[in-house]
């Protein structure tokens, strides 16, 4: 959600729970990741993933450490993970086995030979991921409310400024990016089918965040009239 380019809040935030939350999720989520990936390909031996999980994992702790260190409340809103609204609750939920299937069918995919994706086409995925990436940070050093959840804070207000000039959320936009390529860069295109139902979620999401931003941040409704597209320029 866009914000004007204001000078850094002066919220209390608690560094040191800020820290141990950022750091176990640095060393979680690859574990985890890593589970998702070699446990149904039943071999380390899959380039894909380790590049993948690289391509991952090496800009969000550059992420995390420049943030901790410039802008913890930032960082902070990204950790967030509880919904407020009941309608975005139930999205999130229905998010859930689309995700584990565009995750776990890469392994079984490399186990079992179904796809047969060119190397290059992978590495070709895992640099349009990484430029994904770079929208996603561009999307931070713009919008100092970019939480995880949707959510509306005091003194915030709407400008139509860097990517949102273009369109209306460009952090949905730069997940799309890296969600709907991620099974290319893991070498399946069978995981290609549940990670396209993605855009029915983020359709379904930003639809039901347009509707709280319209109702409770002053503003929002004129920014709509402003900028005509949503996540595509052109398209949506």
């Amino acid at each position: 959600m866009p914000i004007d380019d204001s000078p850094p809040l002066r919220k209390s935030v608690n560094l040191g729970k800020l820290k141990k939350g950022a750091a176990l999720r640095l060393v979680l989520l690859p574990l985890c990741l890593g589970l998702i990936f070699f446990l149904p390909a039943g071999t380390f031996r899959y380039w894909q993933a380790w590049i993948y999980m690289a391509v991952l994992f090496l800009p969000m702790l550059g992420f995390v450490t420049h943030f901790l260190k410039k802008d913890p409340e930032l960082l902070e809103r990204r950790l967030r993970t509880k919904e407020k609204e009941q309608s975005q609750k139930r999205i999130m939920r229905l998010s859930l086995p689309v995700f584990a299937a565009a995750y776990l069918l890469p392994g079984f995919d490399r186990r079992l030979g179904w796809s047969t994706v060119p190397p290059l086409l992978s590495v070709i995925a895992d640099l349009i991921i990484l430029a994904g990436y770079g929208l996603f940070v561009l999307v931070m050093r713009e919008n100092r409310y970019a939480s995880r959840v949707i959510d509306i804070e005091e003194g915030q207000k709407v400008i139509t400024t860097g990517p949102y000039a273009v369109v209306r959320h460009p952090m949905y936009l730069s997940g799309l990016i890296i969600y709907s390529l991620s099974p290319i860069a893991l070498g399946s295109f069978w995981a290609m089918l549940p990670a396209a139902l993605m855009v029915i979620i983020y359709v379904a999401r930003i639809r039901g965040e347009e509707e709280v931003l319209t109702e409770k941040l002053p503003g929002y409704r004129d920014y709509l009239k402003r900028v005509k597209y949503r996540l595509v320029p052109g398209v949506w």
